[in-house]
């Protein structure tokens, strides 16, 4: 899968939106974090990744949103997800709900987890 961004910007209110299109996985993350600097570089107060349209999250996109939104809280702005469909908000659930824990052995691990939860979410189970 690939991933598209559509970057749109509201100058008076200082906000920037990144909606997001497709799949944000270990393929589609190195030119998303590269994107996604380019915009936080601009300074905006609010960035806001739009993820009505984001199909799949790997541990690897979770890695540059939490990085972008640490350099974005350190400069005293914020960076904001909105849109989340149901398996994307689970992903981001369990993420709050164990922030410090490592518990799994590898990526390889947390991405084959995170590909199950999302399918079950899916469909309903």
């Amino acid at each position: 899968m690939k991933l598209t961004t559509t970057v749109t910007t509201d100058e008076a209110a200082s906000v920037a939106r990144v909606l997001l299109d497709g799949a944000l996985n270990t393929d589609t993350a190195p030119d998303f974090e590269k994107r996604l600097q380019a915009v936080t570089e601009e300074g905006w107060q609010l960035t806001v990744l739009d993820m009505r349209d984001l199909d799949y999250i790997s541990s690897a996109g979770l890695r540059v949103i939490f990085k972008a939104a640490k350099q974005i809280h350190s400069e005293g702005r914020t960076l904001a997800a909105a849109n989340r469909k149901p398996h994307i908000d689970k992903v981001f659930e369990i993420l709050k709900a164990l922030p410090d824990m490592a518990v799994f052995a590898n990526d390889e691990e947390l991405d084959s987890y995170l590909t199950d939860m999302q399918r079950k979410v899916q469909s309903g189970e």
